[in-house]
């Protein structure tokens, strides 16, 4: 068993040791401005320290925007500065994407343990972590580069707003605790878990942000790792549900409990709590026992308490709502508002319409308006029964060619042809330059049952690793193009480009085709909105679906071209 650390921690069963707190060699207050993705806590609620360590140097380097690292990494903003060391938020020039940046310097006491904590948490590759990208030690300065998640929300931002709805909490603790049980497993403890470090993204996945990493800056420690890391679960939970941090301290802009009151249970604190998720809460808060003498067997590691969410009925999401259509306001035209309703409490007082002309004039006028509708419905009439005669004369005669005024046949129109497409070959100009070539042929093979998958990536958007991925179609000569249709598996956005129409060969770079059309869902059909003819086409992928395994993978089942 390696030696107890926050990189690789031992996640043996210390259930009969000392309860949870993590101790904090040294840690304080952040003092950050806000920011979606800072590294960054409030007070400890939990008991951890300020003190500092022996022969720590805590002065930060002197560094500042614009610096580059490894002539690739530009810093852009600092979002935390403490204990000698800072993070920012930065640029990889290189994949021309952000990322996320700790630096410490190469003397600082925390160094070896950061570095070990790194690269122990970048092997674990757990797209349910934010990744470890890189960890380098540069002259006198040492630097660890994330991942950086523009499109996430922090927990403590989505809290601030109310509680969570039962089905989000219960989606939030059950990925939570199956990610901490998974890093566990490989001897990773996390050590600081709270309400800054868990994310949601766009997409309602739920990620964990500074696994081994953030402990490791702090110099914190726990003989009972995984106990530290369910209790911690248990506190996002109770937070979840009720808007309060569960101790007396305030924490995470959150009120913590009245005094002298103790741990009370989430469905006591606040009304319409899920009661299973109440339960669920005060059993991962062990407390030395205390919740377990009260409810069923407490959970001490994240692994009993993944177990324990699977005993639980399954939460379902909540059904839409719809609004009702507004009342029908009957108009008042004989009081001259029409369109506009009364005002409460007002008697609609009805006009007498006139009475009907009884003199002479009248009658008259009767007869005059009677005559004139009989006569048009007798026009009326013939004219329609010309023109159902003239029209089956038209269609009884199927030997006559229409002419146009200058005795040119006019030919009928006709729907596209199929166009066979004489080969493919896969393009990924932003990535290694290759993207699964062996099965590109299954792209246009008529069976929508094969397809050509790339490979998985991390996020919607390739990861933010780059603009997209595509195919190639050669037609093998300048065709006119009608249509292209694309068929998926998984809802896919796409784009549509050519080369022009003179390109004596394939273009080798994306500058080289033109957008022509664009669209989503699982069976795209993609129009120019001009004419266009070309020989080669680019299909374009530009995000990806979400698969069963978690990752986002592009599946191209079927393409075919038509004229």
């Amino acid at each position: 068993m390696a030696e107890r650390s926050t990189a690789a921690v031992d996640v043996a069963d210390n259930s009969g040791d000392k309860p949870l707190t993590a101790k904090a060699v040294q840690s304080t207050a952040d003092g950050v401005a806000q920011n979606p993705e800072r590294d960054t806590d409030s007070e400890e609620a939990q008991g951890s320290g300020t003190a500092a360590g022996p022969g720590q140097k805590a002065s930060p380097p002197e560094l500042h925007s614009g610096h580059k690292l490894a002539r690739r990494y530009r810093l852009e903003e600092c979002v935390t500065r403490l204990d000698g060391f800072s993070s920012w938020r930065a640029v990889d020039e290189k994949l021309r994407r952000a990322v996320g940046v700790h630096i410490l310097p190469a003397d600082h006491v925390r160094t070896r343990a950061v570095l070990a904590a790194a690269r122990s948490a970048a092997l674990l590759g757990d797209p349910r972590f934010v990744q470890v990208l890189d960890a380098v030690e540069e002259n006198d300065l040492v630097y660890v580069v994330h991942e950086w998640l523009p499109d996430a929300t922090e927990l403590t931002a989505l809290l601030a707003a109310g509680p969570l709805e039962p089905h989000d909490a219960y989606q939030m603790v059950s990925q939570i605790a199956s990610a901490m049980a998974a890093a566990h497993r490989e001897g990773l403890a996390h050590l600081r878990l709270n309400p800054n470090a868990v994310l949601r993204t766009s997409t309602g996945q739920w990620r964990i942000r500074g696994l081994a990493v953030n402990a490791a800056l702090r110099g914190i420690s726990s003989d009972t790792p995984q106990r530290t890391d369910t209790e911690a679960i248990g506190a996002l939970l109770y937070a979840a549900l009720t808007q309060r941090w569960p101790y007396q301290s305030d924490a995470y802009g959150l009120p913590g409990l009245p005094k002298d009151v103790g741990l009370i249970a989430p469905d006591q604190v606040r009304a319409g709590v899920h009661r299973g998720l109440s339960e669920l809460a005060m059993r991962a808060l062990v407390n030395d026992g205390a919740t377990a003498s009260r409810h069923e067997s407490a959970c001490t590691t994240p692994e009993e308490l993944v177990k324990a969410i699977g005993e639980m009925p399954r939460i379902r999401p909540p059904e839409p709502s719809f609004t009702a259509p507004p009342e029908y306001q009957r108009t008042t035209y004989q009081q001259g508002t029409y369109g506009r309703s009364a005002p409460p409490g007002a008697i609609q007082v009805l006009q007498t319409p006139p009475p009907p002309l009884q003199s002479r004039t009248g009658k008259a006028l009767k007869w005059a308006v009677s005559a004139l509708l009989i006569a048009a419905l007798g026009l009326g009439s013939w004219q329609l029964a010309d023109a159902l005669m003239d029209q089956g004369d038209k269609s009884g005669d199927t030997t006559k060619t229409q002419t146009t005024d200058d005795g040119d046949k006019k030919a009928p129109t006709t729907a596209g042809k199929p166009i066979a497409i004489s080969g493919a070959r896969d393009f990924d100009p932003f990535g290694d330059g290759s993207e699964k070539p062996s099965d590109i042929s299954k792209v246009y093979d008529n069976s929508p049952a094969t397809y050509w998958q790339t490979d998985y990536y991390k996020g919607a958007t390739f990861g933010n690793l780059k603009p997209g991925l595509g195919v190639i179609l050669d037609l093998g000569k300048v065709q006119q193009i009608g249509k292209v249709t694309v068929t998926f598996v998984g809802d896919t956005s796409v784009e549509l480009r050519a080369a022009p129409s003179g390109a004596d060969s394939e273009p080798t770079s994306f500058a080289g085709y033109t957008k022509v059309a664009d669209g989503s869902g699982t069976s795209v059909t993609l129009k120019p909105s001009k004419a266009l003819k070309s020989r080669y086409l680019l299909v374009w992928l530009t995000k990806l679906p979400l698969t069963d395994e978690g990752t986002y993978r592009g599946r191209v089942a079927d393409i075919k071209v038509t004229s």
